[in-house]
Formats: C-alpha cells, structure tokens, sequence
C-alpha cells in the first residue's frame, strides 16, 4: 500500500470535509504514522473511516473524531496534557506532536503496554503511559499530582458530565469529553474561565466507544 498516498487522502476527503482547518492538526496527521499504531492484522483500515479493533475488546478512534477532538482542544506547543484513555497510543502521539508533554492513562495493562511500545517504537518521548483508572478524582494519583493540566482529554464517552474532573484543569485550561449514550453524543469542550468556575460549549454531535466508568461514589472519591 501507498502509506503517503492513503494518509494524504484521509487527511484532504475526510478530515477537511468534516470541517477541521487548524493548520497544525492537519499538518500532525500528516506527519504522526496512524498505520504503526493499528494492529498489523488491520492495517489495510489504517486510514478507513471506521472504528479499528484493538487488544482488550477497545476501539480506535475514527480519524475525522480524533481530528475534531484535536482541533476543539487548541493546543499550544508548551501545553501539558493528559488523556483519559491511551488505546492504540496514536492519538496520544498526535497530542505530543502538538502540545509539550502528555500523560496518558490506559486501565488495561495490556492495552497500556501495546501503546507504549508503539510510542517507543515511532520514537515519542515526551509520552508517559499509565495504568490506572483517572476517571476516579483521587488526589493521590501519581497523574493528578502532577496536574493541574492546560488540557484534559477523554478519549471515549461517558454518560454524565465528568464535573469532578473538571479541577485539575489551569485556569484557561480545556477539558474536552464525549457526552450521552448511542445513538446522542456529544463532544463537549470545557473552559476554565477563573478558580472553580468553567464554561460548557457543545462542540460536535459523534459516537465513540464508552469508557468503563467507576461507580459514582468512586468516581468523586477525592
């Protein structure tokens, strides 16, 4: 297969035609190699409009999904990010293509090791993977101690709002997460416009793969 060939087409017939300008984004997805993160049994769907099998019964990500997600975030090339959700790794190489460092947490060790090697392998160093579940707002996990974050990211849906993630994030700080269940999703981005108060804006309507989510009680343990 023509890689260059195929990522161009991505890039120009779906990514574009789904609205997604940012010069930046479009040049990380020409530039980070999605076909080195999906499993070499699926790599003739690299750069299919189609959600890709992972390790654990996971997903990747569409590419027009990832490519909106990345451009509603406005990443700046010192941001520190962490993602909720490390999958195949890609879309945490896309992040580190655009921001300074990045966080990544995976709750499958398994999935959480595939993704790092994949990261080594492509030659990102500013990646750090994670096991554990950051869906639980538990101060003394190792990524919320290293927070507050310019940007938080969750990169599957959930069926409330993560409200009480919203406190690691900086002042100015974009949290973005998929909202509702199938077939009514939502990409919502928030902002933190001053110390404990943030700003809610829907950004596009999709549907993604669910994150396992923690029991409520859990997921406000602090």
């Amino acid at each position: 297969m023509d890689w260059e060939k195929a990522r161009f087409n991505m890039v120009e017939q779906q990514v574009r035609t789904w609205e997604v300008f940012d010069l930046r984004v479009l040049d990380t997805l020409m530039t980070v190699k999605r076909e080195r993160f999906v499993p070499p049994q699926h790599c003739a769907l690299a750069f299919a409009d189609v959600e890709i099998p992972l390790p654990e019964g996971e997903q990747m990500l569409r590419p027009v999904v990832e490519a909106k997600a990345l451009q509603a975030l406005m990443i700046q090339p010192d941001a520190r990010i962490l993602e909720v959700g490390t999958g195949s790794g890609f879309f945490a190489a896309c992040l580190a293509h655009l921001g300074g460092s990045v966080v990544t947490v995976e709750r499958k060790g398994v999935l959480a090791e595939y993704a790092a090697q994949a990261l080594q392998d492509q030659g990102v160093r500013n990646v750090e993977v994670m096991v554990g579940d950051a869906l639980v707002a538990d101060d003394s996990a190792k990524w919320w101690r290293e927070g507050p974050y310019d940007v938080i990211v969750l990169s599957g849906g959930l069926r409330q709002r993560p409200d009480h993630l919203l406190r690691y994030l900086k002042v100015g700080g974009r949290l973005l997460a998929f909202v509702g269940t199938a077939p009514v999703m939502e990409a919502v981005r928030f902002v933190c416009t001053a110390p404990g108060a943030y700003r809610e804006e829907g950004v596009f309507e999709t549907v993604v793969p669910m994150l396992v989510e923690p029991s409520p009680a859990l997921a406000q343990a602090a």
